[in-house]
């Protein structure tokens, strides 16, 4: 039934049933949804989401013909196949992006052995056709951010349905703590993360694996609760109607802040800067933007966000100057090295 959340996916077990759904939808056109999600052996709500993403794929890396399939909720039309099909011909660009990429992927430790030897064997032939294009490429690297099997540790975490213990660092609070979450899935927005239900809070998280410090696949089963997955094409960081409202006001050097914060709302002020209303989880994160901007900007509320900014900012101060340093909880004085 359309609707229900769909279930946690292993990423490359969904690419390789993707690739395979190219070939079954162009040999069955108007295939009707049931009958391709029988063959795959997936609900009707994957096979959507598959459909989804699949428009979004292509010929070419800069606005070649993209896959026209759509459906109406009872057949699957594809609308440009012969298009489509026309050989492939890449700009010395693309190849070398191609060959770096299907490199770096074929290092995964989450990758079965078949498909990565089919994977090299598909670069060898993509190498020997794009000739000396394919040149550049040899003397790139890529090297993914989670060292010591964290990617792996999550991917057959989430294969084998399993929890995972892992000790994390949270730079908003500069702090590491242990948690336990049931990892829903992979995604890679800019950095990879594994999106999860957290035990520790009993909510829905997502953590960056390049900050896992450590690492454990626990014998208890991952069950966590039937959410309904974001849609992430308009970026990790999505605000709910729920989270708390914080006003800032920038000046004209910080208006930066409401084109990488989402908002909703942004209002012009007299000298050239922006009150900005946006909504966080988590408030005290931003007392980092707050010292950043400086002198160009503020938190106006709540009032114990805008103190407790302030307060950092003096004791910020105090490490540089050895003043003493006034808050609302009493004063101290900054090391002198006495």
């Amino acid at each position: 039934m359309a609707g229900k959340p769909v279930r946690p996916v292993n990423a490359i077990d969904q690419t390789r049933r993707m690739l395979s759904l190219v070939t079954y939808l162009r040999e069955r056109p108007g295939a009707r949804v049931e009958d391709v999600a029988r063959a795959f052996g997936i609900s009707e709500d994957e096979l959507v989401s598959d459909l989804d993403v699949l428009p979004m794929c292509g010929t070419s890396f800069r606005g070649g013909d993209l896959l026209d399939i759509d459906t109406d909720g009872e057949r699957i039309w594809w609308h440009n196949p012969d298009d489509v099909a026309e050989p492939l011909r890449l700009a010395a660009d693309e190849a070398t992006a191609l060959l770096v990429a299907a490199r770096a992927v074929s290092t995964l430790p989450g990758l079965r052995e078949s498909d990565r030897q089919a994977l090299l064997r598909a670069t060898a032939k993509v190498e020997a056709a794009a000739g000396e294009a394919a040149g550049a490429s040899s003397r790139l690297s890529v090297t993914f951010e989670s060292e010591g099997g964290v990617f792996a540790d999550v991917d057959r975490a989430i294969s084998e349905r399993r929890r995972l213990w892992i000790r994390y660092y949270s730079p908003a609070r500069d702090e590491v703590t242990e948690r336990e979450i049931d990892p829903i899935r992979l995604v890679s927005v800019g950095h990879t993360y594994v999106e999860a239900w957290c035990r520790r809070s009993e909510a829905r998280r997502t953590f960056r694996l390049d900050r896992v410090a450590e690492i454990r696949i626990l014998d208890e089963p991952s069950a966590p609760p039937e959410v309904e997955l974001r849609d992430l094409s308009e970026g990790l960081v999505q605000p709910a109607a729920e989270d708390p409202e914080v006003v800032v006001e920038v000046g004209p050097g910080g208006r930066w802040v409401a084109e990488y914060y989402p908002h909703d709302s942004a209002d012009e002020l007299a000298d050239g800067g922006l009150r900005i209303t946006l909504r966080t989880p988590d408030p005290t994160s931003l007392r980092r933007l707050a010292l950043r901007l400086g002198r160009d900007g503020r938190i106006v509320s709540p009032a114990a966000l805008a103190d407790s900014a302030r307060q950092a900012a003096r004791e910020a101060l105090a490490a540089y100057d050895g003043v003493e340093v006034q808050g609302e909880h009493g004063a101290h004085r900054a090391h002198d090295g006495q």
